[in-house]
């Protein structure tokens, strides 16, 4: 007996405390969701730093990577929707789980970044930066998280592209460490590492 497909409306948290349980969404959205085996990827580089992180998942949709992020350990999750019933979606996943260290911000992100809406937690150690691929939104919300004070000062920041879209307009401390591809998809990793202090090397 073969097993029915999931609807396309729905996802599975990979692993942690929530392993198996179930993510739905609207399925009448543009939501296009992190794929399976990129999350799991994702996370298996994310392992060493996961646990007790603060974590925003700006333009969330599913919010399926801070959902996987909490249920694997991380302190806090900031998610930010514009679309009012994906937030509620979310807040409802949320409850559900018994997640009181979610915070859900109906909003757009480059608003909420440059100050419009402050959540309560900041700075971050991993935010996931997954907005539509036509939108080209990835260096104005880079440039907004590096200037704000959003990130810890050793932060990683993944970014979802189409495949062969340049890492461009992106902050000087911001340096690629993990990349894939999935299909369309190509994903980075990025580590936030501060330039060290220039030495003085003139002689007395």
């Amino acid at each position: 007996m073969t097993r029915s497909a999931a609807p396309r409306n729905e996802l599975r948290i990979i692993a942690g405390q929530w392993r198996g349980r179930r993510i739905r969404f609207p399925a009448d959205t543009t939501i296009r969701p992190t794929p399976d085996r990129v999350r799991e990827t994702l996370f298996n580089w994310l392992a060493p730093v996961i646990r007790g992180a603060h974590v925003a998942d700006l333009y969330a949709g599913s919010g399926a990577l801070g959902l996987e992020a909490l249920s694997r350990g991380a302190a806090s999750a900031l998610f930010v929707e514009t679309d009012a019933r994906c937030a509620a979606a979310l807040q409802a996943h949320c409850t559900t789980f018994g997640a009181t260290q979610c915070e859900i911000v109906r909003g757009d992100a480059l608003a909420v970044l440059r100050g419009a809406r402050a959540p309560k937690r900041s700075p971050f150690d991993v935010v996931f930066v997954d907005p539509p691929f036509d939108a080209g939104l990835w260096s104005a919300t880079a440039q907004a998280l590096a200037h704000g004070g959003w990130l810890s000062p050793a932060a990683y920041i993944y970014l979802e592209m189409p495949v062969g879209h340049a890492l461009s307009g992106l902050p000087a401390d911001w340096h690629p460490w993990r990349e894939g591809k999935a299909g369309e998809v190509g994903y980075h990793l990025l580590r936030r590492e501060p330039a060290p202090p220039i030495s003085d090397t003139t002689s007395a």
